[in-house]
This record gives structure tokens, C-alpha cells and sequence, in this order.
């Protein structure tokens, strides 16, 4: 479907269509299965693989999605007593393609002396992370909302003995995920860290920006994620709209203004040396996070109105690239950290 837009804005967006998605490949060795972790709905953990000494693979069965998703879980530095969780999103890619955490940042450095499980789905590429009101012909049935708040976590648990305390971030698409997760959840995360996604879905740009990800990037039809464009399912998913829901929850939320910044050189994070990777994080990835940020001026200020605190970064230069959210994560962990017991 080819997109239009009056504005300015919306011009820029639609030529920051671009980035392929490649399959994600996995061989990893069986560790172990335990059949009685399954909730009530009949969702279950199948087996954990393991992809090395820290880092395991649990295959875990959504009901809700009727599927086999796998989430990457990195373990605490001590196992010796139980610890919280931190849920990791990718972004548009849903982490099926070389866009992710692992592939594109520190992580496993980072974590290798915190106390912490670091659960990370595999999955749910251009979705949103939420719960579509009808199937798909191109991304299928996706119930990613009640597979994050409902299926997977008390698994996730069990599984690995946690303290059922809870953190939850993400970037780019899920940026905006993560907060509407909080808003269908509030008490499940103690805090949030939203980083490099349009928090406003209902307005016009908006709407642009989710179909210029859903529609021109996923192939798929925005109205069977929220249904029409002028109905209720947009604003019911707009976190925006919904911000008083976010009250009681910490909440740290990055933006850049597009302008280029340290990491955006030809020595920077995943360049490489490449010029053409360059021109496109610098240009494409300039567009981008630009509007990015005019959501995330929006975002605080509701936030601003409702008098609900929150910590926004605003940095004067940077792109929608993983330098910067690498920056972010560890920028924002010693709250997040805090918000969970750490």
C-alpha cells in the first residue's frame, strides 16, 4: 500500500522506509525441559536451549498466538538466590533479523556482573508488540500483549526462579510498545524505559508513523491491528491519550533531535567504515529520530499536565541508530535497576 501525507513531516517519513529482515538461525543444544511449567490457558515452556554460559534459549508455547515463540534469556551473574527480570524489546525487526540487542550492542558484557534475568522474545516483527483485532494474510495472528503480560511472564518465573519483580524497555517500534504494555499492565512493571519510539499513535503523524513501519515496511494492513483508522483501537493503544494509566510507574524516555552525533561517523557502532551505511544511518536514521522526538516533546508534556514524573533524556544530537540506544540502556539502568530491587 503506498502511503500519502500533506505534510512535510509525513514526506520525510515515507523515505525512511528501508532495512531488510533475515531469518534468525539457531542450532543450539537441548539443556532441559520441565512440562509442569504451563499456565491455566495452556501456554507452557517446551524446553530451554543453550546458546552459551550465560545465555539460553527458552521455547516457549503461546496459546493465545498458537505458536512456538523463542526467548533469549540472559542469566544473573548469581543464580544462587532468585532475582527480578528486565524485559528487552527489539524494534521494528522483532529481533528476526541482525537489528537486535544481541547482535548490535553490549548486552552480554553489560550484564555479566548484574543480578538480573534479561528476557528478550524472538518474534512479532512489525507488530507493535500488541494484541491485533483480526489476523493477517502477511504477519498472521499476533496476540503479542497478552503473550508478554499474561502468558510468558509467570513462565519466565517458574522457569527461572525469580523474585516476579519486573522492568520492561525497548526501542524504536517498541518504544512505543513498552508503554502501552504498562498501560494494559501497570502492575506488572515497576518502570519503563522507552527509548527512541513515538509515543502517539491516534494523532495524523501519528498514524503515519505506525503505518509507515506496519504497511510499507511489515506488507501488512494497520486495520487489523486497531481496526479502522478513525476508531476507538487507536487511541485505545495511544499512551499519549492513555498517560494517566502510567502513574506509579518510572519512567525513563530518550529522544534525539536527528541531528549527527558521536556515533555517527565512519568509526561509529555498526558503520564499519561503510559510507553508504553512513549516508543511510545519518539521513534515514536523521528523519527518523527527528520525529521521534516531536512525540516525545508530546509524551511530556501530557505527562507535564497530569503531573506524573518522569525522567526524559533529550540528547542534542544523535540518529534512530544502536549506538545511541546502547547509550540509553546504560544511561537509564540505575533507575531501572532501583525500580526492581538492584
Amino acid at each position: 500500500m503506498r502511503l500519502r501525507s500533506t505534510s512535510k513531516r509525513g514526506r520525510l517519513l515515507a523515505a525512511a522506509v528501508s532495512f531488510a529482515v533475515l531469518p534468525m538461525l539457531a542450532a543450539p543444544a537441548i539443556v532441559h525441559a520441565d512440562p509442569s511449567v504451563e499456565t491455566t490457558t495452556g501456554s507452557k515452556l517446551e524446553r530451554i536451549d543453550n546458546s552459551g554460559s550465560r545465555k539460553v534459549t527458552a521455547q516457549v508455547y503461546s496459546a493465545a498466538m498458537n505458536q512456538t515463540i523463542p526467548v533469549e534469556v540472559i542469566t544473573p551473574a548469581d543464580t544462587s538466590a532468585p532475582r527480578p527480570t528486565l524485559y528487552l524489546l527489539n524494534g521494528a525487526g522483532g529481533g528476526e533479523d541482525r537489528a537486535t540487542w544481541q547482535q548490535q550492542t553490549d548486552v552480554m558484557d553489560f550484564f555479566k556482573d548484574k543480578n538480573v534475568n534479561v528476557v528478550t522474545p524472538i518474534g512479532g516483527a512489525f507488530s507493535y508488540y500488541t494484541d491485533w483485532q483480526k489476523d493477517d494474510p502477511k504477519l498472521g495472528r499476533n496476540k503479542w500483549t497478552t503473550f508478554l503480560t499474561e502468558e510468558l511472564p509467570p513462565i519466565i518465573d517458574k522457569a527461572f526462579g525469580t523474585t516476579g519483580v519486573n522492568s520492561l524497555a525497548g526501542i524504536s517500534m517498541a518504544g512505543t510498545s513498552v508503554l502501552n504494555l504498562a498501560i494494559a499492565a501497570p502492575t506488572l512493571y515497576k518502570s519503563v524505559g522507552a527509548y527512541s519510539g513515538c509515543a502517539e499513535t491516534s494523532t495524523d503523524a501519528g498514524k503515519f508513523y505506525v503505518r509507515t513501519v506496519v504497511e510499507s515496511r511489515g506488507g501488512a494492513d494497520a486495520t487489523n491491528m486497531w481496526g479502522p483508522f478513525d476508531g476507538p483501537g487507536w487511541k485505545a493503544n495511544d499512551p499519549v491519550v492513555n498517560a494517566e494509566k502510567l502513574r506509579g510507574i518510572q519512567l525513563y524516555v530518550a529522544a534525539s533531535t536527528g541531528l549527527p552525533g558521536d556515533h555517527d561517523n565512519l568509526a561509529g557502532p555498526g558503520i564499519n567504515g561503510n559510507v553508504g551505511t553512513l549516508a543511510n544511518q545519518v539521513l534515514l536514521g536523521g528523519v527518523i529520530e527527528a520525529a521521534v522526538d516531536q512525540c516525545t516533546h508530546n509524551l511530556q508534556n501530557r505527562l507535564n499536565g497530569l503531573q506524573i514524573p518522569a525522567t526524559f533524556d533529550y540528547r542534542p544530537a544523535g540518529t534512530h541508530s544502536w549506538g545511541y540506544w546502547q547509550d540509553d540502556l546504560h544511561k537509564s539502568w540505575p533507575m531501572l535497576a532501583a525500580s526492581i530491587g538492584l
